[in-house]
């Protein structure tokens, strides 16, 4: 049966709708926005509240409890389950430098189970490493770090099902140009992090078919006025989208405001880089063969500094942004679910609410405070 959601505000593509309903399809696609709807209709009244698009985490290594190089079936099922309650209804699984067996186990997990989940659906494969520079390894482990191979990268790609969709190198490593021309041949999409290279060796790489910096800021060569380097190439070339981990903790709010304001919001890409810790509270943790202390809000391999990934839920990313007087509401629900689909061209079936599309929604109050999530039309989470 159809019915209609009634809310203060529709978040469309290109557009804000208000005091409408939502039409939501018997074969649980979304259907037109209306001003009325027939006397007797169907109605879940949401009249204080933001319907938005399910967001879209790129750029996700795992969460409560779990993590995608764990490489087991019920736990990549549980994270999908879980960031229901994050708003989260497509993500891309991400993987962390490690040898080219345990890479290769997980991306073949993924491909032979991908379409099993039953919660956040799963667009592709995201794979953070190996190819990456130790001088910025980050919380990334260096003894797997290589310069890119399109070997490995083909075998990947091969046995996950043709599921690999991004893949981050540093791109003043040898070879990282035919690299690219591979991937971008194959539909790969190529991000660049982790790396210590200049502007001139970014510009080559985006001039061959890179168009991502993961995490801006974290994990690059930072820009000086005389040598822009990794950030100046993030916040300067055309054409090129820029992740940012937007947890008060990796970088400072004005750091992010001046990567909008280079960028634009469309262009700017929340993702939460969330490990294995996320929802799970304080305590100790693991990322990869690393200890992590959760605490504070954030991950730090045990005993340093180094962050380590992020605790962050990507609904929070989208309410930060907002408190933090950068944009408005509908420019960071965009930031987190069509630019991010965009980035890696999934946008086609996840990201926006436009007709005929499959009915994954969220709803907002005014505060941003997540209320429900639904998926394929049906209501998958509901805040107590």
């Amino acid at each position: 049966m159809s019915y209609y959601i009634k809310a203060k505000k529709i978040i469309l593509e290109d557009k804000v709708k208000e005091n409408s309903y939502l039409k939501i399809n018997d074969d649980s696609t979304f259907g037109d926005v209306l001003s009325a709807v027939p006397e007797g209709s169907d109605v879940i009244d949401y009249s204080n509240c933001i319907v938005a698009p399910g967001l879209v985490d790129t750029h996700i290594h795992g969460f409560a409890s779990c993590d995608v190089m764990d490489n087991d079936v019920e736990g990549l099922k549980k994270i999908s389950e879980e960031l229901l309650k994050c708003g989260v209804t497509s993500f891309l699984p991400t993987t962390l430098t490690d040898s080219f067996e345990n890479t290769d186990a997980v991306c073949t997990m993924i491909g032979e189970n991908y379409d099993k989940v039953k919660g956040a659906k799963i667009r592709g494969i995201f794979l953070e490493g190996p190819f990456f520079s130790e001088k910025f390894k980050g919380a990334q482990n260096e003894k797997y770090m290589s310069s890119p191979s399109i070997e490995k990268l083909e075998k990947w790609y091969e046995h996950s099902n043709h599921m690999v969709r991004k893949v981050a190198i540093a791109p003043e490593l040898e070879g990282s140009k035919e690299f690219i021309h591979w991937a971008r041949d194959h539909h790969i999409f190529v991000a660049l992090g982790h790396s210590d290279a200049t502007f001139e060796e970014a510009k080559d790489a985006v001039d061959a078919g890179a168009n991502i910096f993961v995490h801006t800021f974290n994990a690059m060569s930072n820009m000086l006025h005389r040598h822009p380097n990794m950030v100046g190439a993030a916040f300067s070339l055309d054409d090129v989208y820029a992740e940012a981990i937007c947890d008060g903790h990796h970088n400072h709010p004005y750091s992010i405001n001046a990567l909008i304001k280079a960028r634009g919001v469309d262009e700017t890409v929340l993702i939460t880089d969330c490990m294995r810790a996320g929802g799970m509270g304080e305590g100790e943790s693991k990322l990869g063969e690393f200890d992590v202390t959760i605490k504070d809000g954030t991950a730090k391999l045990k005993g340093t500094d180094t962050l380590a990934g992020s605790i962050l839920e990507l609904k929070d990313a989208v309410k930060n942004v907002v408190n933090w007087g950068l944009v408005s509401v509908e420019d960071a629900i965009r930031m987190a679910s069509i630019v991010p689909a965009k980035s890696v061209m999934i946008d086609d079936v996840c990201g926006k609410i436009s007709y005929g599309a499959k009915a994954d929604f969220i709803v907002f109050d005014e505060d941003l405070n997540l209320l429900a999530t639904y998926l394929d039309g049906k209501e998958r989470y509901k805040k107590n």
